[in-house]
């Protein structure tokens, strides 16, 4: 068998890759979907844009007001108390269409057109109004104060996204704003998967001596749900290499497959072995903890992603390894992980060898702030997923951690999509 397979041709496996490489060797592999579609823009949230969108006006589409006030030359104005004489008045849809004259002002709203003639607007409350016939300036603005330029946000020309950005609800009114009644965007991303184990069950039944709930399938259903893809759930598929075969099977047609246990050393892990009859496996196991019996490779034209069956395992391959390999694959520009440093409060147990993945709370609320570990690290308990926001993030040569050590955190909420 290859190097590439993560065993040697005497069958001796090789030791764990480094994530950085799995990484490198993933991204390496990804082929973006090229199919695409145009979807009136109400519905294209949370889709990714195939192609770069410019801009055929101007936002704001002329100078207008900031504020509600008067707006004059600043040169008629010389000081407290100058008096100018109100010539008229433009509102938001309704502007004042002349041109001011010396000594001449105009009452202005938030969001008029700023009238020929006109470079200041100042705030009402600045003002003392004189018979709606002429205002005294009590405190001048500024020269220039409250006038929005045409094109501040937006100039004609500009490109408003970038292909490849996914589509989030501000980016919507963004387009809007440009009067992208229509957008091309990549069609979405089809993403099987399932589980496997003889002792899964369905979660609305009785369980029997030995057997568990499957979890690992929700939680990549709600995975692959956040990132806006179409998840294709192939179910809980049991231990035998013809059930696994079967399931392989049906996801022909997709963009990805990905499961969780059966990819370690066990006498019923079968899924590498049914991988390499299928496809083709690129590599075996990373050095990483929770996680290491991790494969990747492809079946025809679909990427496959074998996770470890612990449910923290699967949780933490799936954001350090899969989420921005499916973003990649669907057109999109996945984002680096942002990471910063906090002292840690509890020792840290860690051994040479792996990258680990301690989970942990934030606490913001220390002088100084400062990150607490959960209590147990175990890659069966989800619990410690479920009650943590960040990652601890131990480098692979790192030995135990003493409290008071500074030590990289990768807080959960982050953006996914650059």
């Amino acid at each position: 068998m290859s190097e590439q397979t993560g065993q040697t041709a005497s069958g001796q496996a090789h030791a764990p890759m480094p994530l950085v490489d799995a990484r490198r060797r993933i991204d390496e592999r990804i082929t973006p979907i090229d199919a695409t579609e145009r979807l009136p823009l109400p519905q294209a949230l949370h889709r990714v844009l195939s192609h770069s969108i410019a801009a055929d006006v101007n936002v704001p589409s002329a100078d207008n007001s900031s504020m509600d006030g008067y707006g004059y030359a600043a040169d008629d104005v010389a000081g407290p108390g100058t008096r100018l004489r109100i010539a008229g008045q433009s509102l938001a849809g309704h502007p004042f269409t002349g041109r001011i004259g010396a000594g001449e002002c105009v009452r202005i709203m938030t969001g008029a057109v700023v009238p020929e003639g006109v470079d200041t607007v100042v705030m009402q409350e600045n003002t003392t109004a004189d018979d709606g016939q002429a205002v005294t300036i009590a405190q001048p603005a500024t020269p220039g104060d409250n006038v929005r330029p045409a094109g501040e946000d937006i100039a004609r020309g500009d490109c408003v996204l970038a292909a490849g950005h996914l589509l989030r609800p501000a980016d919507i009114a963004l387009l809007a704003s440009v009067g992208a009644a229509e957008v091309e965007v990549f069609r979405r991303l089809r993403v099987a998967f399932f589980s496997t184990g003889d002792e899964l069950r369905p979660i609305d039944g009785p369980l029997a001596p030995g057997e568990i709930y499957d979890s690992n399938r929700y939680g990549l259903a709600a995975q692959i749900e956040s990132l806006g893809m179409e998840g294709v759930d192939l179910g809980a598929v049991e231990d035998s290499p013809a059930a696994l075969a079967a399931a392989f099977d049906k996801a022909a047609g997709c963009d990805a497959l990905i499961t969780s246990g059966g990819v370690s050393v066990g006498d019923a892990d079968h899924v590498v072995d049914v991988l390499r009859g299928k496809g083709a496996i690129d590599f075996w196991r990373v050095a990483i903890k929770p996680g290491k019996p991790l494969a990747f490779g492809t079946i025809g034209e679909t990427r496959f992603f074998g996770l470890p069956g612990n449910p923290v395992s699967t949780a933490v391959t799936f954001i350090q390894l899969v989420r921005p390999a499916l973003v990649r694959l669907a057109g999109g520009r996945p984002a680096a992980p942002i990471r910063f440093t906090l002292t840690t409060a509890t020792d840290l147990s860690k051994r040479p060898g792996r990258e680990n993945f301690l989970r942990a709370q934030l606490d913001f609320e220390a002088d100084p702030p400062q990150v607490v570990a959960i209590d147990h690290q175990g890659s069966g308990v989800m619990r410690s997923m479920s009650r943590a926001d960040a990652f601890i993030v131990l480098p692979a040569e790192s030995a135990d951690v003493p409290a008071g050590t500074p030590v990289t955190v990768e807080p959960f909420a982050q953006t996914v999509w650059r």
